[in-house]
């Protein structure tokens, strides 16, 4: 099963929980000093909300998947939309540890596919961002 993933910058993150909670009719599945994420069912999707990054407002959309067939499945149609992908393999990220790859539309739009593999204590890192906006590479050589 897939579910839809998006990612919001917040200045105030309990004014934020605050809100989305009243919204989503839901209170956050997880909840850390600086981050903040809802698991819903109806509608489908992971919703996250974090005051660590710079930019506020949507951060970046993703596809989340339960198992690595799936992802095998995403990762194709991420090389197939012909843009350059960063595929950032094993990686700590928002309190989880997950494989994932991006790639930005043609606007500029970020995109992420990941499947989780289990939980962390810390909030991690992840890829430069603004470099996957520019369809430049993180770390080295996009792959193809």
């Amino acid at each position: 099963m897939k579910r839809l993933h998006v990612h919001v910058g917040v200045a105030d993150l309990d004014q934020s929980i605050g809100f989305y909670s009243t919204l989503l009719g839901a209170k956050p599945t997880v909840i850390k000093p600086d981050y903040a994420k809802w698991m819903l069912e109806d509608p489908r999707v992971n919703f996250a909300i974090s005051e660590a990054n710079t930019h506020k407002g949507v951060e970046h959309l993703g596809i989340q998947v339960d198992e690595e067939a799936e992802l095998a499945e995403v990762y194709r149609r991420l090389k197939a939309a012909d843009r350059p992908l960063v595929e950032e393999g094993c990686t700590t990220c928002c309190y989880a540890k997950s494989e994932k790859s991006w790639v930005s539309d043609p606007d500029g739009v970020l995109w992420e596919a990941f499947h989780t593999t289990g939980g962390s204590t810390v909030y991690g890192n992840s890829v430069d961002l603004s470099a996957v906006a520019e369809n430049d590479s993180c770390c080295g050589e996009a792959a193809a």
